[in-house]
């Protein structure tokens, strides 16, 4: 007799848990084919743009400050050629109610679980976004349950993810504490069915439209600080969410020439469920073991059809090493005494060096900041990566190998962009969605929707499906 409650069981049962968690029925917006209708399936959210925001409004999320980083651009300034080195601004997402742009995404799950009568709300999450969803929950007067990746399999955690679930716990939410592997989507499928809760997915269209805000207020208060939009936003690339959603609003708002850049730490060569490579790494989101991932195939999420489509958006993708931002997370509270969190970091560190090639009249926008906290402060991090055996230096951060040393910078010169392959990512995202449906053939339809997923041509997407054997009719 099969076990209902066994590992198989339950994965075999998730589109039916999630669907019942959602209320979404995503086989509306499926072609047969490789194409789905994005726009259709982002309109269903029920709310407009307008509504949206009144409901952020009403907890106290969004309408966050945009800061000129002036020393900062100063710095950049002073190591830069003549000419060069773009004005920085920053826009200050800690000043939401639990200190990250997070609260954008839970607000509009929260609103919707309560409207529509549901108990409680559920996330599974490795940090900010569960205590966005526990504070959100909070204000909404909702039972929450956080399932979380705490622990390798010594029971060792990190000091960042431990920071994160100590204060989801403040909060007075429930944490389910697991160690890294596949374990998290199977504890959550079982919580989110055996409880009747609302899943408050990162990856849902609630999440993503709630993050259109961000955008939309980057480029109205450009403009009326500046007269004009911002030439560059830079954000910190993990799921895909934060970009998809600010680029959006920003197009929302009429800001269509804006460039869109992700960026993340370089973490080559670590791998995000891995045990052994678990506590290896010192970043525990906003790294390529998630941004590589998630642009390439964004459906491997906790929802059948993610939102968050990373690539549809995406103009330039920059990494940068661990031991760079830790020394602009330092630059940042020295130079503009603002002390905030890593993540908001990581898009920073690339402003500084993509800053240095821009000319002096250009704006860079970097899209977030977070709360920091004992556990998410470098010295904290640092400290925990010299306990696990990883090195510590000062040399050229291109020396860096995650998981055996971090080499912070001798001087802010070396600070450099680093442009990731852009056609290496597209041409896999292509290669996964045809795999998603296990196609043989393309339609003109499915050609199309791939040339908007990639940001391509025509003639790119028919040479990589060709590359592939897929017959095109």
């Amino acid at each position: 007799m099969s076990n209902k409650n066994s590992y198989n069981a339950v994965t075999a049962r998730s589109n039916e848990i999630l669907k019942k968690a959602l209320g979404m029925d995503y086989s509306e917006f499926e072609s047969g084919g490789i194409a789905f209708d994005y726009e259709k399936m982002m309109g269903e959210t029920g709310y407009s743009f307008e509504e949206i925001t009144d409901i952020q409004r009403e907890t106290g999320v969004g309408n966050t400050p945009l800061l000129e980083l002036k020393n900062i651009t100063a710095l950049v300034r002073k190591i830069s050629p003549k000419g060069k080195g773009a004005r920085i601004f920053v826009k200050d997402e800690q000043c939401n109610p639990s200190g990250s742009f997070k609260d954008r995404r839970a607000s509009i799950s929260a609103y919707h679980a309560a409207k529509n009568g549901y108990k409680g709300i559920v996330a599974a999450t490795s940090g900010n976004y569960g205590a966005a969803v526990a504070s959100q929950a909070a204000k909404r007067n909702l039972k929450c349950i956080i399932v979380q990746e705490c622990y390798d399999s010594k029971k060792i955690g990190q000091p960042e993810i431990l920071e994160k679930m100590r204060k989801c716990e403040c909060l007075g939410v429930e944490v389910v504490q697991l160690s890294v592997g596949p374990e998290l989507h199977y504890s959550f499928l079982r919580i989110l069915e055996e409880t009747g809760y609302f899943n408050a997915s990162l990856y849902s269209t609630f999440g993503i439209s709630g993050v259109e805000t961000l955008g939309y207020e980057i480029a109205t208060q450009c403009r009326e600080k500046l007269g004009k939009d911002p030439d560059y936003v830079i954000a910190t690339h993990a799921g895909g969410g934060n970009l998809t959603g600010t680029a959006r609003g920003l197009i929302r708002a009429g800001a269509k020439n804006t460039k869109i850049y992700g960026a993340s730490v370089d973490l080559t060569g670590l791998h995000m469920a891995s045990d052994i490579d678990f506590n290896r790494k010192s970043f525990t989101t906003g790294h390529t073991g998630f941004g590589v991932p998630y642009a390439t195939n964004p459906d491997h999420s906790d929802v059948p059809r993610s939102a968050a489509r990373a690539l549809r958006y995406m103009d330039n993708y920059l990494l940068v090493q661990q031991g760079e931002v830790f020394y602009i997370t330092e630059a940042l509270a020295v130079l503009e005494g603002m002390e905030r969190g890593p993540a908001g970091n990581t898009s920073l560190t690339a402003a500084f060096a993509l800053a240095q090639e821009l000319d002096e009249d250009q704006v860079i926008v970097v899209q977030e900041t977070e709360y920091t906290g004992a556990g998410k402060h470098p010295l904290a991090q640092i400290s925990f990566a010299q306990s696990m055996g990883i090195e510590l230096k000062f040399g050229d951060p291109k020396s860096d190998i995650p998981g055996k040393n971090i080499i912070l910078p001798e001087h802010p010169s070396q600070i450099k962009a680093r442009y990731f392959d852009m056609s290496r990512l597209k041409h896999s995202y292509i290669k996964n969605a045809v795999k998603h449906v296990n196609a043989t053939r393309a339609t003109e339809k499915d050609v199309e929707f791939l040339m908007e997923e990639t940001k391509t041509d025509k003639d790119f997407v028919v040479k990589v499906l060709k590359e592939l054997n897929i017959e095109i009719i």
